[in-house]
């Protein structure tokens, strides 16, 4: 099926739910996601957005820059996964937790404003990978149209270009909870640390990277041509600054690099011996 082709038939889905509250991250499956049910669906489409500890000050502001700049009906609400025991204990399936909590909200917010459904933007890709939020997107019935249309994420990016959104080259990004190695609790504290120390690799103008937290220990991971420069000696003086600053007493350099998920890996190494 053409792209072209895989765009109408989503807009054929989105049509058959009638009304539909898209939880909306700002990031590039979401927003193209919020994008197409807003042409299709007009005031019969709500954008809702969480702000939470776990999400970066600046990714809301983006969000919300979005929703005015394509005149999107958005609502923001207040969501603190650290509320929740299991989520803070950051046992390996923390995502069913805070997935569950988020989309229970939007299921209500539905109810009382009179949407017939909830979706979300996951695509072909996040069935390939280790994702325990879809156990909660199963079992509360929430759509995941872009999947039902067969798209993957090179393709969102594709025709988010296409229609001129600005989110179609954003660095992929992941909530700040997926900064820390499983079983090692997540606080509010820390994730401030992360946050300050990510915002930092973003004002030196690094794009696509993540900060590991490991106690006292940040890892930094960056895309492979980036590393050269974050070695250099202006550039490592500012990172080691300002890190310590933070409160991280020692700052390393990933030398795998950026990678989606690699707090996942020490599990597929334990099921790969397994098996």
């Amino acid at each position: 099926m053409s792209l072209s082709a895989k765009e109408k038939r989503l807009k054929e889905i989105i049509e058959g739910y009638g009304s539909l509250v898209v939880a909306f991250s700002g990031g590039v499956d979401s927003s193209y996601l919020t994008y197409i049910a807003h042409q299709v669906l007009g005031e019969r489409m709500l954008a809702v957005t969480a702000d939470s500890p776990t999400y970066p000050v600046h990714e809301l502001k983006e969000a919300k820059e979005f929703a005015k700049k394509w005149s999107i009906p958005h609502k923001v609400i207040n969501s603190n996964e650290l509320d929740v025991p299991k989520f803070r204990e950051n046992p390996e399936d923390r995502c069913y937790y805070c997935k569950r909590e988020l989309l229970a909200s939007l299921i209500e917010i539905a109810k009382e404003e009179g949407f017939s459904f909830v979706a979300e933007g996951s695509t072909l890709d996040d069935l390939s990978d280790f994702r325990p939020g879809r156990r909660a997107i199963s079992e509360l019935r929430v759509k995941s149209p872009l999947i039902e249309a067969g798209l993957s994420k090179e393709e969102v990016r594709n025709l988010s270009r296409k229609a001129g959104l600005s989110t179609w080259n954003k660095p992929s990004f992941a909530c700040l909870a997926s900064r820390f190695p499983y079983h090692h609790p997540i606080t509010k504290e820390k994730l401030v640390m992360v946050e300050r120390a990510e915002e930092v690799l973003r004002e030196l103008g690094f794009r696509q990277f993540r900060v590991r937290h490991h106690q006292e220990l940040a890892r930094i991971e960056l895309k492979s041509e980036d590393i050269k420069r974050a070695v250099s000696p202006e550039v490592k003086r500012k990172i080691v600054k300002a890190f310590k600053e933070i409160g991280y007493h020692f700052i390393a350099l990933d030398l795998e690099g950026y990678r989606q998920g690699s707090m996942n890996e020490p599990l597929l190494r334990k099921d790969s011996k397994n098996g």
